[in-house]
């Protein structure tokens, strides 16, 4: 992020004591113009309005500030006004980290043409924009709000990643339709991940009531340099994929795999049929 330093948050950042926070979901218009808002900030080839980084931080600051108030007030807790300058300190931390998202896409995609093009069109990028900053407030203890961002971020590009979920460095989600990336998944560095690709819970625990368990590691993890090919789904929460192992397209798999592993399915048998020259 080249000209938001984390100072432009803070001077523009409301007195949130004096604002009054009704008891419903944060707006979603205000929601999606601060994520794009911020989009722009981030990247700073996107600004195509001549809005400048202080403009831009106003903004950002304005409207999340704006929107965790909001969610607070529907059921959590702590200080709106605290929470929003540890969000808006983490912002440069997060902009280096979605920096390595885009140079790996680069690096894995030889379709790619540059930063410009990946930005703006590769969906993986996107969606990994949006959780990287969801997951920061989810781990500030916001509610609601983590959510309607993940939810914003799947709306627009096929890409289900809970907020809670765990992504390393360097990720790179290719193409990305269909992937699901569940509430307990941890993802390490340097993986790929490709379309149709499912990170799930085996089955769902029971407590001796009868009423769902929840809070236990349920998805899967994956180690640095896990690739995972399309169409293929990971369950479990003891399910470990080691570091440099390779998940074939297609593979339905629920146990762990050791380090520096290829997993493949049974091999499918093709038939040729000849159409008898009708075409």
């Amino acid at each position: 992020m080249s000209d938001g330093p984390n100072a432009s948050f803070l001077k523009h950042l409301a007195p949130l004591a004096a604002r009054e926070a009704a008891a419903h979901p944060p707006l979603e218009s205000l929601l999606v113009d601060s994520i794009e808002s911020l989009r722009r900030l981030v990247f700073p080839a996107l600004r195509n309005d001549g809005a400048d980084g202080d403009e831009l931080a106003r903004r950002v600051a304005d409207g999340f500030s704006t929107l965790i108030a909001q969610a607070l007030a529907t059921g959590g807790s702590g200080d709106a006004r605290a929470i929003a300058e540890s969000f808006f300190a983490r912002v440069a931390t997060v902009a280096d980290a979605l920096a390595l998202d885009v140079r790996a896409a680069y690096e894995g995609d030889p379709a790619a043409q540059g930063e410009l093009e990946i930005v703006e069109c590769y969906p993986g990028v996107r969606a990994l924009f949006v959780h990287r900053f969801a997951h920061e407030l989810d781990g500030l203890g916001v509610p609601l709000l983590p959510r309607m961002m993940a939810e914003y971020a799947h709306r627009e590009t096929g890409i289900d990643i809970h907020p809670s979920a765990s992504i390393g460095r360097a990720v790179f989600i290719d193409h990305g339709t269909g992937v699901v990336i569940g509430q307990t998944a941890v993802i390490g560095d340097r993986c790929r991940i490709y379309q149709g690709v499912t990170l799930g819970a085996k089955n769902f625990e029971r407590e001796a009531d009868g009423s769902m368990r929840r809070n236990y590691k349920r998805h899967p993890t994956l180690e640095d340099d896990v690739v995972v090919y399309a169409g293929a789904t990971i369950l479990g929460g003891d399910t470990v994929i080691g570091r440099g192992s390779v998940v074939a397209g297609g593979v339905f798999l629920t146990r762990s795999v050791p380090a520096g592993h290829v997993v493949t399915g049974p091999k499918l048998e093709l038939r040729m049929i000849s159409m008898g020259g009708s075409i």
